[in-house]
C-alpha cells in the first residue's frame, strides 16, 4: 500500500491575516507560476489552516494575494472532503439558502448567522494545473462559497445586514485581536 504525504506536514504555519488587513479585502490575482513556490504555499496553506484549528484557507488569509485555498471540511453528512484549488471558480450556487453559524480564522473567536446556497460547485486546477471540480452540500458548500469569497476581497462580515451586522461589528472592537 503506497501511503501520500499528509497534507501540511512538509509546511510551515504562517502568520495569520486578521480583519483590518487590506489583505483581506483585495481581489486575488490569478496564478501563473505552476513550479515549486506554489506547491511550497498549498503546503503552508494546510499547515496553518490545521495550526488554527479550522476548516479552510485562502492565501489572503496569510497575506500572498493569489487564487488558491485549501479545505479539509466535512459534509452535512460527515463525509471528509480534502484539497486544495488554484485560480478556482465559482460556476453554480443554488438550491436553499441557509442561514447558519459561520465564522472565518481572519475573525478568531466570532461567527454570525450568514446566508448561503446549501449546494456549490467550484472549478480550477491542482498544483499541478490539472483541472478540477468540486461538488459541496450542506456545511461543505458553505465552506466553498467562504473561500471564494476570501479570493474575491470579501469576508463573511461583508455579508451581514441589521443587528446582525452592528453585534459582529461590537464584537470586533471588544476582541482581543484588535479588530479595526
Amino acid at each position: 500500500m503506497r501511503h501520500r504525504p499528509i497534507p501540511g506536514s512538509s509546511g510551515s504555519v504562517r502568520e495569520m491575516s486578521l480583519l483590518g488587513d487590506p489583505a483581506l479585502h483585495a481581489p486575488c490575482e490569478p496564478v501563473t507560476d505552476f513550479g515549486p513556490s506554489l506547491g511550497r504555499l498549498v503546503e503552508d496553506l494546510f499547515a496553518t489552516m490545521y495550526a488554527a484549528q479550522g476548516v479552510g484557507l485562502a492565501a489572503n488569509q496569510i497575506g500572498v494575494g493569489l487564487r488558491v485555498f485549501v479545505y479539509d471540511c466535512p459534509d452535512d453528512e460527515d463525509v471528509r472532503h480534502l484539497g486544495h484549488v488554484v485560480n478556482p471558480r465559482l460556476v453554480s450556487a443554488d438550491g436553499v439558502v441557509v442561514r447558519g453559524p459561520e465564522g472565518c480564522l481572519s475573525l478568531p473567536g466570532l461567527e454570525a448567522g450568514t446566508e448561503r446556497y446549501d449546494s456549490a460547485v467550484v472549478e480550477g486546477s491542482t498544483v499541478s494545473g490539472a483541472p478540477v471540480r468540486i461538488s459541496g452540500t450542506g456545511f461543505f458548500a458553505r465552506c466553498l462559497q467562504h473561500e471564494m469569497d476570501h479570493l474575491e476581497g470579501l469576508v463573511y462580515a461583508d455579508r451581514l445586514t441589521g443587528w446582525r451586522k452592528a453585534r459582529l461589528d461590537r464584537a470586533v472592537r471588544r476582541a482581543p485581536w484588535g479588530g479595526v
